[in-house]
């Protein structure tokens, strides 16, 4: 279940570990970032980019902080029962070992200083895996732990429903141009959901047969357990960056030929709302950082690696987004930056055209399953009381359907994936990435002096460990969440 302490894993190098973090972060919410990039602007798109993830790179720092915390606290707890097993053991001592026991007694009320002269390093050592739930138990009260829960159900939802979203839409964008169109129809045609596919069929409604078949595949899965295996990983991300690179090197070739199309403005705030919402999305990582650095085999320089990884993945961005923008008009830029390169004028290998058009097909239908386990079981952890069990039509039927359902339902009606992207970011993402690592790190900082004294050093500690840190990421996200909602009621009443 979601929140539990669990094995570390098999160790891997740190540069490993950069790898793995890399290819966390860099996903679907890199497919839609190239139109937000467009519809807002290139200089407005560039700094936003830069600030969030330099945002982002700060909350990061704040959870591998509040994981060296919580590691310390149950290394402490072992080494008290430990404690209370050997004096269980000793109970033949003489009056002089009873002196000595009450004085180390007295000494136990105290903080731990000696502890801390001899092995606070050790304390905070990053060798359990604990995950943000389990953190949440042990820093919150049962309200904060209530309300990590409800953002990181809806965020998952979120998450569900542009999976639920894209896989159909790429595969009806793919299978309706293929019947449709040919190498000479004009690049810069429009389609409309009413638009023909397969004879009487629409658009849409070939849509939504590819949702049905989707769900009636990928859905059961909800019901049982399932997990990622190490070569799916391997072969996922392996057609990840194939696919990138592809796309990136064919858009700078094209720019090199002079068939430059894009003339992106320098800023327009219209499209700052969904700009922020997909890149919040884009660097959403700290929900699985637990189950990433903890079986790093050296942490010594860890938040230097982590430095890195962020310095590399804002390269990638940057690279990936201004050849997009720059090749394609901003209007003919797709929700899925990868259906630009099913056109027959772009590129004139149909392998190429069907392995970009139908890429977030294969990778997505891997993700999807385990989202909905990780979903599911995050429900029953928020429900679950100590020592209740739940009987087996809630267990098995009741918690898989109201994980499946909402998301099928969402895809049903819309596959606008550059506003699910957005909304989910700006919404949930905000609350996973900014309020939940902020709470957690000033949380964690209050009781590691209360536990183990006020001269206790955090091996682990963020570098930006001054209060105002904290305080700044809350106003950020808090203002953020204002902002896009006033975006959003002032965009509607406009309409």
């Amino acid at each position: 279940m979601a929140g539990e302490i669990t094995e570390t894993g098999e160790l891997y190098s740190p540069y490993v570990g950069l790898v793995y973090m890399f290819n966390l972060i860099v996903g679907t919410g890199a497919l839609t970032m190239p139109k937000a990039f467009a519809t807002a602007g290139w200089l407005v798109s560039l700094v936003l980019l830069v600030f969030l993830g330099f945002m982002s790179f700060v909350t990061t720092t704040f959870v591998v902080e509040a994981m060296a915390a919580a590691n310390a606290q149950l290394h402490w707890k072992r080494m008290e029962n430990h404690q209370e097993e050997e004096d269980d053991d000793s109970s033949t001592a003489s009056d002089s070992d009873v002196l000595v026991q009450d004085n180390y007694e007295r000494a136990e009320k105290r903080p731990i200083l000696s502890v801390q002269r001899r092995g606070s390093l050790n304390l905070f050592e990053i060798t359990d895996r604990v995950e943000m739930g389990q953190m949440a138990c042990m820093f919150f009260n049962k309200v904060g732990v209530n309300l990590f829960y409800f953002c990181i159900i809806i965020y998952l939802y979120g998450d569900l429903a542009i999976y639920a979203a894209a896989v159909p839409f790429s595969l009806m964008q793919v299978t309706c141009a293929t019947g449709n169109e040919s190498c000479g129809v004009e690049a810069d045609t429009k389609h409309n959901d009413t638009d023909p596919c397969w004879g009487p069929l629409r658009r849409v409604d070939a849509y939504r047969i590819y949702l049905a078949v989707f769900t009636l595949l990928l859905g059961p899965f909800t019901f049982f357990d399932v997990q990622k295996t190490k070569y799916l990983q391997i072969l996922t991300s392996l057609m990840r960056w194939v696919a990138f690179a592809i796309m990136i090197v064919l858009a700078l070739v094209r720019i090199g030929h002079g068939h430059r199309e894009g003339h992106p403005p320098l800023a327009d705030l219209s499209g700052v709302r969904n700009l922020f919402g997909v890149c919040v999305y884009s660097f959403m990582c700290q929900h699985s950082l637990p189950s990433l650095i903890t079986p790093v085999s050296s942490k010594r320089h860890l938040t230097r690696l982590v430095f890195l990884d962020y310095v590399l993945i804002l390269s990638f961005y940057g690279l990936l987004c201004f050849t997009a923008i720059f090749c394609f008009r901003g209007d003919s830029l797709m929700d899925m930056y990868t259906l630009n390169f099913a056109r027959c004028d772009v590129v004139s290998v149909a392998a190429v055209r069907f392995f970009l058009g139908l890429f977030p097909v294969f990778t997505i239908s891997t993700n999807f399953p385990i989202i909905a386990v990780t979903l599911r079981n995050n429900w029953k952890t928020l429900f679950h009381r100590e020592g209740g069990t739940y009987p087996w039509v809630v267990d098995r039927v009741v918690f898989p359907t109201i994980t499946l359902l909402p998301p099928v339902l969402v895809a049903f009606c819309t596959h606008d994936l550059e506003s699910l992207v957005g909304i989910t970011g700006a919404y949930a993402g905000t609350g996973i990435q900014y309020v939940i690592p902020a709470f957690l790190v000033y949380h964690c900082r209050k009781d590691t002096q209360l536990t183990l004294g006020y001269g206790t050093v955090n091996k682990h500690r963020s570098p930006f460990r001054h209060t105002f840190w904290v305080g700044f990421v809350l106003l950020w996200a808090f203002s953020c969440f204002f902002f896009v909602t006033a975006n959003i009621v002032l965009s509607e009443t406009k309409v």
